[in-house]
């Protein structure tokens, strides 16, 4: 792994889970982590619960939009986290691969959103403590 690991996020339409986790890590790792996000079919914009369950937290991920997962973006991340995307995230060797099953958020509102949310914080809580045993967030 680079001196400054790069993790990136895969859900199907990069609209809810997967920007949510990216805002989530880039909140709490701040600069010590690049972060990316796609889909393997991204949506034409992110999920308005999950930007609202966002800034309910401090965090604005109202500008972002969903991207096209492509084999560049899998093959710069050292750790790459999928989320429901099943088989379409290539696999390159040396790279760390996660599949998190979470809800899906779309077609969801606030409410039901807000513990998928908070569920993802816990697991980026833990993947910061994996990159950087050394350090807490």
């Amino acid at each position: 792994m680079s001196e400054k690991p790069s993790v990136l996020f895969v859900c199907v339409h990069n609209a809810g889970r997967s920007q949510m986790a990216a805002g989530w890590l880039a909140h709490l790792a701040g600069d010590r982590v690049e972060v990316r996000s796609a889909g393997s079919a991204p949506a034409e914009s992110v999920n308005p619960a999950a930007v609202e369950a966002m800034r309910e937290v401090g965090i604005d991920i109202s500008a972002e939009s969903p991207k096209i997962l492509t084999y560049d973006a899998v093959e710069a991340s050292d750790v790459c986290i999928t989320m429901g995307c099943g088989d379409a995230c290539p696999v390159f060797p040396g790279k760390r691969y996660l599949d998190w099953e979470l809800d899906d958020p779309a077609g969801q509102g606030v409410a039901a959103v807000r513990p998928i949310r908070d569920e993802i914080k816990t697991r980026i809580e833990g993947l910061i403590t994996e990159l950087f045993p050394e350090r807490t967030t």
